[in-house]
């Protein structure tokens, strides 16, 4: 499996502009702000969205300033959506360091992340392109739709397949589209090529989410967070929803009412495990990964010829679909 550094080679030299533009538009006349970004700086995690947006823009065009736009937007957005992400789950930890709302507290937290997305819309109205202006509006849309079902949902801890796919399709998958159509976009693609790429950036999207879940079930640390966070959090998971569902009604009912009443302490984290593993939750998931994964790679091909960004948008979506971290 290629590396993040490998993926990045055709766009090395524009992902280092993006990264300062990105620490640039960072930057505050407020002291705490400016501390708190340089927290985040310091741990910036693996960066796919700004690098996906850049790929797609390159494998339709040549990158642009509005190219640079609109990655250094998309990654304020997932960056204050991770802020306030951890604050309603009282997540303590975020990629291996503290987490904002744990080193500062949950209302400088919630006012950071508003901040950040404040300064995104500021630097999309300068954009003045209505296309991309929709298209951003949208997004904060269904990301704040997707956290909202996923609380809603769970409060009752009874979901199927099919709102598990609703949720991650808003959550995760939109901002995976987004970047990829925006990309596109900005440096003038086809609509087919766009509308190619949109698609590409959903199922890669998906997969994003799915390995992310199957990752939650692992052992060890690689993830910078605990294991099996989810399930503290009530959030089911689909290799949980599948072993619930494939469980006799018995079973099912009286794992969840221990879920659902219960402290979740190490015996019931093993009970919930065994359950997940007896039904083969885990294996489903992964037979859904390669279902997105084919066609995503469908979708590519209608980009030709092959050239070194194309093979990089093939060996991100291998890279997404393997990583153990």
């Amino acid at each position: 499996m290629k590396t993040i550094d490998d993926i990045r080679k055709p766009v090395l030299a524009e992902f280092a502009i993006f990264e300062r533009n990105f620490a640039r538009a960072l930057e505050s006349e407020t002291d705490v702000l400016n501390d708190i970004f340089e927290h985040i700086l310091a741990n910036r995690g693996k960066q796919l969205r700004p690098l996906l947006t850049l790929l797609s823009a390159q494998l339709c065009g040549k990158i642009n300033d509005k190219t640079y736009s609109i990655a250094t937007i998309l990654e304020m957005l997932h960056t204050a959506s991770l802020i306030h992400d951890d604050v309603v789950d009282s997540t303590s930890q975020r990629r291996g360091q503290q987490s904002v709302n744990d080193k500062w507290s949950n209302k400088i937290a919630v006012l950071s992340g508003d901040y950040l997305m404040a300064t995104a819309l500021k630097i999309l109205v300068q954009m003045r392109n209505v296309r991309l202006q929709q298209m951003i509006c949208i997004l904060i849309q269904q990301l704040t739709k997707g956290e909202i079902l996923e609380l809603n949902y769970n409060s009752s801890m009874w979901i199927d397949e099919n709102r598990y796919f609703d949720i991650i399709r808003l959550k995760t998958a939109s901002l995976f589209s987004t970047c990829t159509e925006s990309g596109a976009i900005s440096v003038g693609a086809t609509g087919y090529q766009a509308t190619n790429l949109r698609k590409f950036g959903e199922e890669l999207g998906l997969c994003f989410q799915l390995q992310d879940d199957i990752l939650d079930w692992s052992e060890g640390e690689q993830l910078g967070k605990p294991t099996m966070n989810d399930i503290h959090d009530h959030k089911v998971t689909l290799p949980l929803i599948i072993a619930l569902n494939r469980a006799d009604e018995k079973e099912r009912n009286k794992l969840m009412s221990r879920i659902e009443n219960e402290t979740i302490n190490w015996e019931l984290e093993s009970d919930i495990k065994n359950c997940v593993l007896k039904y083969d939750g885990i294996r489903y998931a992964q037979k859904k990964i390669e279902e997105h994964k084919r066609k995503a790679k469908l979708l590519l091909t209608a980009f030709h010829p092959i050239t070194p960004t194309y093979e990089a948008l093939l060996d991100l979506l291998d890279f997404t679909t393997q990583r153990s971290f």
